[in-house]
């Protein structure tokens, strides 16, 4: 799975700097898949289609942080617990029900993001 951020999101940042994949954004920030990564060329998403790894792709919220969900390992293979989760001060970083994925799943995208 992925960790989203809610709505309740106070924009304060403490979450963005922990993020081993570069995967937290603030509201309105256009972000590379490549960005934090090792990552070039065509890369396949969650969804299925094919991006430019170095292409500014839309942000996922305008208002608050937002966490890519292609670039979300819950941070397996770098920590026990996700990182953004444990520094939020509101605790707006919670498991997205929308991105279910196994922790053999979370191990095999670090290794795509990080080869």
């Amino acid at each position: 799975m992925a960790i989203v951020i809610t709505d309740e999101c106070i924009n304060c940042g403490a979450c963005e700097p922990e993020c081993p994949n570069n995967a937290i954004y603030e509201g309105g920030a256009g972000w590379r898949f490549s960005e934090g990564t090792t990552l070039s060329g065509s890369f396949n998403r969650l969804s299925g289609d094919s991006v430019d790894a170095d292409a500014e792709q839309t942000p996922l919220s305008d208002d608050f942080y937002f966490i890519v969900p292609d670039k979300c390992t819950e941070c397996v293979g770098f920590h026990d617990e996700p990182q953004c989760a444990a520094v939020c001060p509101v605790d707006c970083c919670v498991d997205d029900p929308n991105f279910r994925e196994s922790k053999e799943e979370l191990e095999a995208k670090k290794a795509k993001l990080h080869a």
